[in-house]
């Protein structure tokens, strides 16, 4: 079978103001594209049946100088190949929950099907910035053939903010760069040197990878033919992971997203500080029950760099009301909002890291 690899695009690297320590960068570079726990993704499928004008790529047709439009709609067959792979990620018992959605403006997740487009998809968080008509994943080829199940897996573990494995600093790989680069720019990747360096040879900083040790059996390692790796001596002749979930990435997800806490969160107070008595990585959730219909504002106290965000209970879910994400910054998250008498708000607040001796604290006003 011809190996086909998912294709990202290029990651700008993160800014942070200098002078960070590199504890707080590091912190801030680990969990930058992470989701809240707690949060609700939902998908939407571009669909092959109900398709708008507008849901295509113009691409050329090769040899013609034409253009033509190719759709972004999957038939249900390779719909239902994500849909079971989006459940196995929800059957770990990770605290993040997906829900698919008929109307694309409600989706955080929007996936297409373009056949010639390969697989790919946009790295945890980065999914908000794309706009509500695009797509934040697609898959360029038949998820139903042997052996392509794991595309979907492996996408759906960008989604959640996973990067590929075989990129880790921590693997120790010597590639054979010529006959990498050879071997991607013919068929059926057709990939040029650029793509192949960002997606294969270019190595992630220690704080960007899933773990302090390289996992070969990952479902975000790719399996590479033989004569590409020079060393590990073992992997000379070809890399070969079973394409499922393997016992370091549902450690590593979970370990992110644990199981969700307890079903009542405390409640926050308007006017009342609550304190945040977190460590780095670990996040508090509250509750909000306004008694009055009107602009709030919810932020942050302390020298710490967090990630705020406001979920409105919706049909007994949260849905994404707003968000900030302080980090790096000298300043606090501050989040204006309207709160309606009579629902349900949520607010979870992650926390990257602290540096001064002060109390950390959350406020709604």
């Amino acid at each position: 079978m011809t190996t086909r690899y998912c294709s990202l695009a290029q990651q700008s690297a993160p800014e942070f103001a200098p002078g960070l320590t590199a504890e707080r960068r590091g912190a801030l570079i680990g969990g930058s594209r992470m989701w809240v726990n707690g949060t609700v993704l939902h998908y939407y499928f571009f669909d092959a049946d109900n398709a708008a004008a507008t849901d295509t790529s113009v691409i050329p047709v090769p040899g013609t100088g034409e253009m033509r439009r190719v759709p972004w709609g999957g038939a249900k067959e390779q719909q239902d190949v994500v849909r079971e792979c989006f459940r196995e990620w929800q059957g770990l018992g990770i605290g993040v929950d997906f829900a698919e959605v008929g109307d694309r403006s409600e989706a955080e997740l929007r996936i297409g099907f373009q056949p010639g487009d390969g697989s790919w998809s946009t790295i945890g968080r980065d999914a908000l910035t794309v706009g509500l008509s695009d797509r934040t994943m697609n898959f360029g080829w038949d998820l139903t053939a042997p052996g392509r199940r794991g595309t979907a897996l492996h996408e759906i573990g960008h989604a959640l903010g996973l990067l590929h494995e075989h990129q880790s600093p921590f693997a120790g790989i010597h590639w054979d760069d010529e006959a990498v680069y050879a071997e991607l720019a013919g068929p059926p990747n057709f990939w040029s040197r650029d793509r192949t360096r960002v997606n294969i040879l270019r190595k992630l900083g220690p704080d960007e990878v899933n773990g302090s040790v390289w996992d070969p059996q990952s479902v975000m390692e790719f399996p590479f033919a033989s004569g590409l790796i020079l060393e590990p001596e073992e992997y000379r002749a070809g890399l070969h992971p079973h394409g499922n979930l393997s016992p370091s990435d549902k450690e590593f997800v979970l370990r992110w997203y644990p199981p969700a806490g307890p079903p009542r969160p405390a409640e926050l107070v308007p006017f009342r500080s609550a304190p945040l008595r977190l460590g780095p990585g670990e996040q508090a959730d509250f509750a909000v029950e306004p008694t009055q219909t009107r602009e709030y504002a919810v932020g942050a106290f302390g020298d710490s760099d967090t990630v705020v965000v406001v979920f409105e209970e919706r049909d007994g879910e949260p849905r994404f009301l707003a968000g900030q994400d302080d980090g790096g910054t000298p300043h606090n998250a501050t989040l204006k909002v309207r709160l309606v008498k009579g629902r349900r708000y949520f607010v979870r607040v992650r926390l990257y890291s602290t540096w001064g001796s002060g109390d950390t604290a959350l406020m709604c006003w």
